[in-house]
């Protein structure tokens, strides 16, 4: 802030003498001399504050448009990036120009019975179950991969570049570590448990048809009793089938364009 303050004084300085350098020559010394003193005073009077304060104000803009980017891309209650952040860095991976293969997972970790926390324990231990179960699986998470809570109890994880054997294997240590959580209310453990489905992909894929198979297999780990982790992989039929498509209902394993082979490693 303060070289860029002394940088414009000196330019306006460097004008002003610039300026009236062309008049000079009709001048006498002790007018050039006046000249010269005016052309120095006059910006640094007028212009050295001018542009501090202008700098200052830019610097206060900067940093509330920063704070507000922020909180606009921030969930509030785990301090982990929202549905907006998560889905517009998702797409970024999957549409980002590379040589190598668009490949990886996208894993929907879902919180089993959390409605009966928030009925029977009140929404502030609700809040605190889905705290601890973020800073879990921050904790299992390496630090390419991007992670955001999509909805109540539901969160989305892409995984660049994982297998089918690497997104099962990080799925599972989620779904271990969300059971090693030490959740109590008035002395009394109360296990905390989730349940994930997935889909691994090899090449390009929109996110919304990423997402429905690997919600698809999200219904699947929940009707298979839950708290317990449901991958597959997504295969595209045709390059026709890739058009972003809206988000099926949940129950729905399969849509026309897509199928998914369940290959979760025994």
């Amino acid at each position: 802030m303060i070289l860029t303050t002394i940088a414009g004084t000196v330019f306006c300085v460097a004008a002003a003498l610039f300026v009236d350098s062309f008049n000079f020559h009709n001048l006498s010394e002790a007018a050039i001399r006046r000249a010269v003193l005016v052309d120095i005073a006059l910006p640094m009077g007028l212009a050295a504050p001018l542009l501090f304060l202008l700098t200052y104000k830019m610097r206060e803009l900067a940093i509330a448009y920063a704070e507000l980017l922020v909180v606009a891309t921030t969930d509030g209650l785990t301090q982990i990036p929202n549905r907006v952040a998560f889905t517009t860095r998702a797409e970024a991976f999957l549409n980002r120009k590379s040589e190598r293969p668009c490949a990886g997972a996208l894993l929907i970790v879902d919180a089993d019975d959390f409605k009966s926390i928030n009925d029977e324990l009140g929404h502030q231990r609700g809040d605190l179950a889905l705290r601890m179960m973020a800073d879990v699986m921050m904790g299992e998470l390496r630090s390419g991969d991007i992670v955001g809570r999509i909805g109540g109890e539901e969160f989305g994880i892409l995984l660049p570049g994982a297998d089918i054997a690497e997104a099962n294997s990080a799925a599972e240590r989620i779904r271990a570590a969300i059971g090693t959580i030490e959740f109590t209310t008035m002395g009394d453990a109360w296990p905390l448990a989730a349940s994930i489905g997935g889909v691994t992909f090899e090449e390009w894929a929109s996110y919304d048809k990423l997402f429905a198979a690997a919600d698809a297999n999200l219904y699947l780990a929940k009707a298979g009793g839950r708290d317990q982790v449901r991958m597959g992989a997504f295969k595209a039929r045709s390059s026709g089938d890739l058009s972003p498509t809206p988000f099926p209902r949940r129950r729905r394993q399969r849509d026309d364009d897509f199928h998914v082979t369940s290959e979760t490693p025994s």
